[in-house]
């Protein structure tokens, strides 16, 4: 079975602290988000974790947005 990685080491590679746009500011406050699930793959258990504990969030839209790209990069 082929190495898959986790959604926080492929949320890491869309940081960027000079970006405002919303995926970059979701990567750059997960990093310091030290409960992070950061073995977590599965898209129902990181939706729950982000519900009650990520106040940085703004909007679980960013969190579909973010999984969404995710899952495209994982299937290659």
């Amino acid at each position: 079975m082929a190495y898959r990685q986790s959604f926080y080491q492929f949320l890491m590679t869309l940081r960027d602290p000079d970006s405002t746009d919303d995926l970059a500011q979701f990567a750059n406050n997960a990093q310091f988000d030290s409960t992070f699930p950061r073995q977590e793959q599965d898209r129902t258990k990181l939706s729950e974790y982000l519900e009650e504990n990520a106040a940085y969030l703004p909007s679980m839209t960013i969190f579909d947005d973010a999984y969404q790209a995710y899952e495209e990069k994982m299937q290659y």
